[in-house]
């Protein structure tokens, strides 16, 4: 069952981590991007999951932990009898900027770009057209090509029509857009589209108890409950030049709308405003 939820015990527990009121402040500044699964909550900055959170509490991947502490560490190089003489953090809070660091090295060029809407468009902006969830993940309907989970990039809320539209961003570079016969995107957006007709009430139910969490835990959180769910999944398509644009990306978007599949292009991410967010909403 696709679930939102977060049980008081492990709301309580967040509360009383150190870690917390750094990350509490970093989400409010739209640095980190908080996202509810079921009972447990993802922390996701700069394309990479920072920090995970459940009843057992926090986790993050070794390699971003991999950090030494502060106090060993009195400039910016460190000779070889210093290095030896070093520790590891003993918690997250201990060299919390580095942690953040680590996760930004890691991320490749799709999820570097999909970030950059993410933490310019979150629930946390004044805009009417905001980032409510991303990598929602669904276990696939069709096993045929062999996958356990659907995963869909981006989900907006449209505040004034209380809407849900979902998006699948691909980086200019990625091979899924382009292809001799048919492309792979085409075949990915029909299967989500295909798990959102299906999961309609169960995804806006989700959301309406995501919404009513993040109030919770967030004061002064302006996020009305979504009541609608758009069904077209909006292919976005980024990271090209002008030249591109001009040359192979408008064959690219021609074969994919041909095959019925939405399509919104921009140069880069980070250039995106509300009125492009309402745009993408509007593609059909």
């Amino acid at each position: 069952m696709f679930k939102r939820n977060l049980e008081q015990p492990i709301i309580d527990k967040l509360q009383d981590e150190d870690l917390w009121k750094l990350l509490k402040v970093d989400c409010r500044n739209q640095e980190i991007f908080f996202a509810i699964r079921d009972n447990n909550i993802g922390f996701y900055h700069k394309g990479g999951r920072l920090f995970e959170f459940s009843k057992n509490g926090f986790k993050t991947h070794f390699k971003y932990a991999s950090v030494i502490g502060k106090k060993a560490v009195k400039s910016d190089y460190l000779t070889a009898n210093e290095l030896g003489k070093c520790e590891l953090i003993k918690d997250f809070s201990e060299n919390y900027g580095r942690i953040k660091e680590n996760c930004k090295l890691y991320s490749g060029v799709e999820a570097d770009g999909v970030s950059e809407i993410y933490h310019n468009h979150s629930y946390f902006s004044k805009e009417n057209i905001v980032v409510l969830d991303i990598e929602v993940s669904f276990e696939t309907m069709n096993k045929t090509y062999g996958q356990t989970q659907d995963r869909i990039d981006i989900l907006l809320l449209d505040k004034k029509t209380k809407t849900l539209k979902f998006v699948e961003a691909k980086h200019y570079g990625n091979s899924c857009i382009r292809s001799k016969t048919t492309p792979k995107v085409i075949e990915q957006i029909e299967r989500y589209e295909e798990q959102i007709r299906d999961k309609e009430k169960v995804i806006i139910a989700a959301y309406q108890e995501y919404v009513k969490k993040i109030k919770e835990i967030f004061t002064n959180v302006s996020l009305p409950e979504p009541k609608n769910i758009d069904y077209k999944v909006a292919l976005l398509i980024f990271g090209y030049n002008k030249d591109q644009e001009k040359g192979e990306l408008k064959l690219i978007k021609e074969e994919i709308e041909t095959n019925g599949c939405s399509v919104y292009s921009i140069g880069k991410t980070n250039s995106i405003t509300d009125n492009t967010l309402a745009n993408i909403c509007k593609t059909q």
